[in-house]
Parts: C-alpha cells; sequence; structure tokens
C-alpha cells in the first residue's frame, strides 16, 4: 500500500490517540468524514493498523520491576518454551533475535522476589540473561514515515 501524506497523518493521530473521534482525525487529516473513514478502513484492511491498545503503566496496576531477559535455547525445545511464555502474563513481549540469544523478552514482575521466581519458572529452557530496567529514556514511539534518503 502507498502510503502518502495524509494516510500518515490519519497513522499519526491514531498513534497519539486511538481514541480520537472520526472528525477530529478528519479535521487533523484535511480530509472529509467519509473520506477519513474509506481510508482509515483500507489501513486496517492492509495490515497497516492492525490493532487500538490501551497503554497501562505496569507501575500503577502493581508491577514494579521491568526486566529484559535473553534466553538460549535450543531447537527441539522452542516451540515449547513459546506455549510456556505464551501462557505467562508476565511476558509483555518476546522477541526470536539473532546474535547470542534465542529470544529476548521485556517482562513485568511485582518485585525482585517475583522476578527471581519466574526466571527460575523458564530457567530450564535454556540459559538466562536478565537487565532491570532503570527507566526509558526513549519510551516506546510511534512510527513515521521512513526519511528521503
Amino acid at each position: 500500500m502507498e502510503l502518502d501524506t495524509k494516510a500518515w497523518k490519519i497513522i499519526a493521530a491514531v498513534q497519539r490517540d486511538a481514541r480520537m473521534s472520526l472528525k477530529s482525525l478528519a479535521d487533523e487529516a484535511g480530509l472529509s468524514l467519509p473520506a477519513t473513514s474509506e481510508r482509515l478502513k483500507r489501513l486496517e484492511e492492509a495490515g497497516v493498523i492492525n490493532g487500538y491498545r490501551a497503554l497501562i503503566s505496569p507501575e500503577a496496576v502493581g508491577y514494579g520491576v521491568q526486566a529484559i531477559i535473553g534466553i538460549t535455547t535450543l531447537q527441539p525445545g522452542k516451540a515449547r518454551l513459546i506455549e510456556v511464555l505464551k501462557s505467562l502474563p508476565e511476558v509483555l513481549e518476546c522477541l526470536h533475535v539473532t546474535g547470542q540469544d534465542s529470544y529476548l523478552l521485556r517482562v513485568a514482575t511485582q518485585n525482585i522476589r517475583h522476578l527471581e521466581r519466574f526466571v527460575g519458572e523458564i530457567n530450564h529452557y535454556g540459559e538466562t540473561r536478565t537487565a532491570i530496567v532503570m527507566s526509558a529514556p526513549i519510551p516506546l514511539r510511534p512510527i513515521g514515515p521512513l526519511p528521503n534518503g
């Protein structure tokens, strides 16, 4: 799908506020309501926009510790590990990566003791390396147009 300036305005707006009214979205994109609705529908159907979410503060709901865990596991155990990880609510994200680790996990736990128990649950699937998140000087940010070049 070719993304023009109007499409990027819609994408930027819904990333900033997915609850924005269609009228506000149309005003921001400089399009009519029907044109905005149609473009939004096409962006969804093309898989450019594949969902809308609320961003929840882990700390505000009792998850005081976040960590990044690298795990190296052998091929025969990968499918089972993924099934286990899908069932664990602490896992916020799992990335299949190249390099030393097989996967990188972003997890949230109540405290250090909870993190220790979590690592113990997955340790028998492979070797783990854990880094506790101190802060996020650059939090997850919206995707924008590719730079020209």
